[in-house]
């Protein structure tokens, strides 16, 4: 697992063609420091000055991080006309594992970093700060997803159940549940069970080395099995053929086309 976290988020743009975006920085007062955003728009965006597109949030969204790769599956798929139109939000990362991690009350958890357990705040300067700052740039309409692997797995499925009505799409791969003792997932049946009226898109992939009960995965799925409300639109997809190391490259560019496929 600690493997598992220190090759994520490690530098993956080396081989990708960075399609065109643009970046601006804010000053967040939530987080007491200043954050770099990368943000692509989709090929049409410049010439369809009246239309309006959902928008895909992303943690680990520097240039040496993800965002090289998500965004250029994402404009390659729009461009095949796989894909519904959509602007992509990288979130350049400080100090990930502090942003990506709620409290634990585990020792070994918190040997990770120097610190940990800032999920709270990141989430704050998301829902306070970024969001109503891309909303003034760029022309959005009001739907919201977010995608993160491994910690920023761990983080949407945190958000998911601390604020169900932030993002209308989640997409966590690998997600870290055993953070905390696998607390998030040993809660989940319940925090399902009340929010009855839930009415979004979770999907949940795990991979060949996870290991779903050491993990936490398979009491996340087992919970969705049994508790979903009705209105979720739930996916626990398992990708054997894949390692934590290796599911966002190689799976991200399926799971795109499969929950953003043109209306």
């Amino acid at each position: 697992m600690l493997l598992g976290l220190v090759v994520a988020g490690q530098v993956t743009a080396a081989d990708v063609a960075m399609p065109a975006h643009a970046s601006f920085n804010i000053d967040s007062t939530v987080l007491h420091e200043a954050r770099h955003i990368n943000v692509y728009t989709p090929p049409t965006y410049a010439t369809a000055k009246d239309a309006r597109y959902p928008v895909l949030y992303m943690p680990d969204g520097g240039l040496q991080e993800d965002f090289p790769h998500v965004a250029a599956d994402v404009d390659a798929a729009i461009r095949a006309g796989a894909m519904r139109p959509m602007i992509v939000v990288g979130i350049e990362n400080t100090e990930r594992r502090r942003d990506m991690t709620g409290p634990t009350t585990l020792a070994s958890d918190r040997e990770i970093a120097p610190r940990v357990g800032g999920s709270a705040a990141f989430r704050a300067f998301m829902a306070d700060e970024l969001m109503p700052e891309v909303q003034r740039r760029y022309r959005t309409d009001g739907h919201r997803a977010i995608v993160g692997e491994s910690l920023a797995g761990l983080f949407v499925v945190e958000t998911f159940f601390a604020q169900p009505k932030l993002f209308d799409t989640w997409i966590a791969l690998s997600p870290s549940l055993w953070w905390n003792d696998m607390a998030l997932a040993r809660g989940a049946a319940a925090r399902l069970q009340a929010q009855p009226s839930l009415a979004s898109t979770l999907y949940v992939a795990s991979t060949g080395d996870d290991g779903l009960d050491e993990s936490g995965g398979g009491l996340l799925r087992d919970a969705l099995r049994k508790h979903a409300p009705r209105g979720l639109r739930w996916y626990y997809q398992p990708w054997p053929e894949l390692k934590h190391a290796t599911i966002y490259r190689g799976a991200s560019p399926a799971i795109f086309r499969q929950l953003f496929a043109p209306k």
